[in-house]
Formats: C-alpha cells, sequence, structure tokens
C-alpha cells in the first residue's frame, strides 16, 4: 500500500490543540475545568451540561488514577512494584492496574517491543521531565538498555510476576489514554453526550457538537502562536492523540534529545518522523499506538496500522510531509482556516 501525501509548506511539527471554544448556537453555554494533574494541565469540557459537580467528580476520578499508576507517587501501585523488596516477585493487582498492564504487554508484544512498557531504567535515566538536560554516560544507558524487556513479566488475570529482578515499569506512555477512557465512561454515564477531555494533549471527544457538528482538534504549528494551524481533523467521538519529538527534549551541540527513547539502543529514535497522531475510538489504543508507530517507523508503522479498523494515522517526516493511513484524509476538514476555528491551546 503507497501512502498518500500532502507537502506541508510551513517547517512545524506537529502539536494537538482542541478547539475548545467552537461557534455554538447561542443557546449553548459549555462550562469547564481545568487543574494541573498527571504531570500536565487536564481539561475537561462540559458542553451540554451545567453540572459543576460532574466537573469536580471527573477531576478527583483523573486524580485517583494518577495515585494508582504514577511511577513517582510512593503510594501508588506502580510505585510499589518498581521497589519491590529482593527476592519479591508476585504481586496480586488491582482490576484497574492490571488491565493497564494487559494493555501495554499487549502492545509491546504485538510491536515486537518498539513499545515496551517496562522502559523505565531508561525513562527515569534520561528524565525529560525534570532532570538535568544532559546525555547520560555511555555506560549508564547500556546498562539501562539491558533492564527493559517485556518478556521478563507475566501476567496471569491480576496476578504479575517478575522474572528478572531488574525490571521495572513506567505506564506513562498509555496512563492518560486509559484514564482518558475512564473519565468518558463517567461522563456518558451521567448523561453527558457532548464534551472533549483534554489531558495535556491527549484529546477524546464524547459525541459531537451540541450543533451536530463534529468537533474540530487543530494541528498547531509548535513554539508558534497557538492560534497558527497547519491542519484540522473533524472528529466525532473519536480520540485523537499525539507522539513527537517536540513534547520533551533539549539540545545539546545541535543535536535533538527527544523523549521517544529506542528500548534497543537507549538513546532517543533517529527514524525520519518527527510526529505521529492517531486518531481512534479508545483513547488508550491512540496512546500506545502513537508510541509504536513512531518507534516502528514510517512504512512499518504504516503497514501496522493498515490491519486495524477504525483507526487513522498521520505520520510527519523530517521533511515535513505528512503521510497519511488509508482513511485518515477523510478526516481532514476543507476549510482549516475557517472562522469556526476555537482558539487554540493544548
Amino acid at each position: 500500500m503507497k501512502p498518500r501525501r500532502m507537502l506541508l509548506l510551513l517547517p512545524a511539527l506537529l502539536v494537538l490543540i482542541p478547539a475548545l471554544k467552537a461557534a455554538f448556537s447561542p443557546r449553548h453555554t459549555e462550562i469547564s475545568r481545568t487543574d494541573f494533574l498527571l504531570n500536565t494541565f487536564v481539561t475537561i469540557t462540559l458542553y451540554d451540561s451545567q453540572d459543576e459537580a460532574i466537573l469536580d467528580s471527573c477531576m478527583e476520578l483523573v486524580r485517583s488514577y494518577e495515585n494508582k499508576f504514577s511511577k513517582t507517587i510512593e503510594s501508588s501501585e506502580i510505585y510499589r512494584l518498581n521497589h519491590r523488596a529482593p527476592g519479591e516477585t508476585v504481586f496480586v493487582l488491582s482490576d484497574d492496574t492490571a488491565e493497564l498492564i494487559r494493555t501495554g504487554l499487549s502492545y509491546s508484544g504485538r510491536s515486537g517491543g518498539a513499545y515496551d512498557l517496562t522502559i523505565e531504567p531508561l525513562s527515569t535515566l534520561w528524565n525529560f521531565t525534570g532532570g538535568a538536560k544532559e546525555v547520560p554516560p555511555a555506560q549508564a544507558v547500556a546498562e539501562a538498555a539491558a533492564r527493559v524487556d517485556f518478556r521478563q513479566i507475566r501476567l496471569e488475570g491480576n496476578t504479575l510476576t517478575f522474572l528478572s529482578p531488574d525490571v521495572t515499569l513506567d505506564l506513562g506512555s498509555i496512563a492518560k489514554g486509559y484514564i482518558a477512557d475512564r473519565v468518558k465512561e463517567y461522563l456518558v454515564s451521567e448523561g453527558v453526550a457532548s464534551a472533549i477531555i483534554n489531558l495535556g494533549g491527549n484529546v477524546l471527544c464524547v459525541g459531537q457538537r451540541p450543533d451536530n457538528e463534529a468537533f474540530r482538534i487543530g494541528l498547531q504549528k509548535p513554539f508558534e502562536d497557538r492560534n497558527e494551524l497547519i491542519a484540522r481533523l473533524r472528529i466525532r467521538d473519536q480520540s485523537v492523540v499525539s507522539s513527537g519529538v517536540y513534547e520533551r527534549f533539549f539540545t545539546v551541540d545541535g543535536t535533538n534529545y527527544h523523549h521517544l527513547l529506542n528500548p534497543e539502543t537507549g538513546y532517543p529514535y533517529d527514524n525520519g518522523l518527527i510526529a505521529v497522531t492517531i486518531v481512534s475510538p479508545h483513547s488508550v489504543d491512540g496512546d500506545a499506538l502513537s508510541t509504536a508507530c513512531f518507534s516502528m517507523g514510517l512504512e512499518k508503522g504504516l503497514a501496522f496500522l493498515a490491519s486495524m479498523d477504525g483507526i487513522y494515522g498521520y505520520f510527519i517526516t523530517e521533511d515535513y510531509e505528512i503521510h497519511y493511513s488509508d482513511g485518515a484524509e477523510a478526516l481532514l476538514d476543507p476549510d482549516p482556516n475557517g472562522s469556526d476555528t476555537g482558539q487554540s491551546g493544548a
């Protein structure tokens, strides 16, 4: 299959932003809440409800999952697993943690390890979220990479077994997607039929706009004014998630070191891609696939998506060309600069 392409004349990377202030009918007034959770800004906007208590419950739900999945909160399940005592190998997990690890193991296997949920030794070593912004010593990188291997854990039901004392978990690449899906389930249970859940750029749309139009999710030029878009997607009841070299990075001697790490080499991927965006029904799948497809590179990533129904990919290469998986172009808004584009924001 030969992917269709569109040349982007502006040298920009890809960033996701929801058009949260679209031109709805005046009778529809949205309510919104923003909080700093999951080490990012979380914004939830309701378009067909004025119930502030729902927003309160959404934020509490996100916080409860953060306290369960975080690798740095000492009371979390993941922290407990990563700091297990010598000789301690078997753990009975909560339903949520077991389901999240099961999803991570599935995508680790399907991607041949391009995505690996045991990346924690490397992600902690590089520490793109708050470290010294320097390249770690080569020996330290090699030692950390040797500890990464999803095949060294086994999950049966809710029972997790570590086959190696050196293996630790980092679920950050899929946790936001899983949490967004749970928030959506809660909103639907409360009768909400039109909303946007934005977990630091992981965007999940509930239904469509109150005027029965699709939500417009903008693709913004990063490092530029947030109103500056390069494209826009029309999204109904779907998730939009992106992974790219611009999200967390630092530059040393002209080289961009970003957070998408190759488990084999221990260093950031350098495969010609700068971003991958995934549209999918469930955000946890988009979260895992955006990382996995970026890690696979353009050709293998597109081939990987070709076997999946209802999932669409947008691959941006270093020459700022966008490559589409089958069906992805159909979601593009024909008028990306139309007047109903709302204020951009991540």
